[in-house]
């Protein structure tokens, strides 16, 4: 018995796949018998053939371009598209700077921090608020500081109260292995932290502005004075002037 062994190739490769383009068809390549227009405007013109369509677009010297192509018919607007092009990404670029960014900084404390370190602490705290961040406050335990949580609870707690003005407790103090935590969230948007923050530094460049216009204007002024009253006569040298200050009487 004889058996044979056969390999055959794939003559007809599966395509790898390529880039998708998320253009809109635009003008030309809008390959369809026609087309529901919709004017620069937003009027309805009604459905047209594509050779009509495109003929107001010359017209008009602006593009066709297809918004619904799965429409039946496709819909297929006059616009400027280069503008329109322009428009959307200057859009997407503001949208993006105005985006908040959720940050989480962290603190750390232990039970029995002394009240230099405490008073620090909370204003980096503070800090962090008025920037419109989250803070996770972790109260850190060792030795025989676990048996008693109720000093990192009561800690958390005056600190809670210590910075109330600026946020509040997002997730109540809860114990995590030798860890106590605290969420604390801020009033203040981070975008709304970042206008006050332009608005307070353009103030204090206005102030600082403000001050050498001043110093300048006080320096001319003097200078002004000098020149009216005119060169000082030279004072006459005397016998004294001769004598040595530090020589002996």
């Amino acid at each position: 018995m004889q058996v044979r062994w056969s390999c055959e190739v794939d003559r007809h490769p599966q395509p790898t796949g390529g880039h998708i383009s998320t253009e809109p068809r635009i003008n030309d390549r809008i390959r369809v018998p026609e087309v529901r227009l919709v004017g620069p405007a937003g009027e309805q013109v009604g459905i047209v053939r594509i050779d009509d369509a495109l003929r107001l677009a010359r017209e008009s010297e602006l593009d066709l371009v297809e918004v619904a192509p799965m429409a039946r018919p496709p819909v297929a607007k006059l616009m400027d598209y280069g503008k329109f092009k322009y428009e959307n990404a200057q859009k997407a670029r503001e949208s993006r700077r105005n985006q908040t960014n959720t940050v989480i900084k962290e603190m750390k404390l232990r039970p029995k921090i002394d009240i230099h370190d405490y008073e620090t602490k909370k204003g980096h705290v503070v800090r962090f608020l008025k920037a419109g961040d989250k803070v996770k406050i972790t109260i850190m335990f060792r030795g025989r500081e676990q048996s008693r949580p109720e000093l990192g609870y009561n800690l958390l707690k005056k600190l809670a109260a210590d910075v109330d003005e600026f946020g509040f407790v997002e997730s109540s103090p809860k114990q995590d292995g030798r860890n106590m935590l605290m969420v604390l969230g801020p009033h203040k948007k981070k975008t709304e932290a970042r206008a006050e923050a332009s608005v307070e530094r353009d103030r204090r460049m206005a102030e600082r502005q403000a001050g050498q216009d001043e110093e300048r204007n006080q320096l001319a002024e003097i200078r002004a004075q000098h020149a009216a009253a005119g060169p000082s006569a030279p004072r006459r040298r005397g016998p004294a002037d001769n004598l040595d200050p530090d020589a002996e009487a």
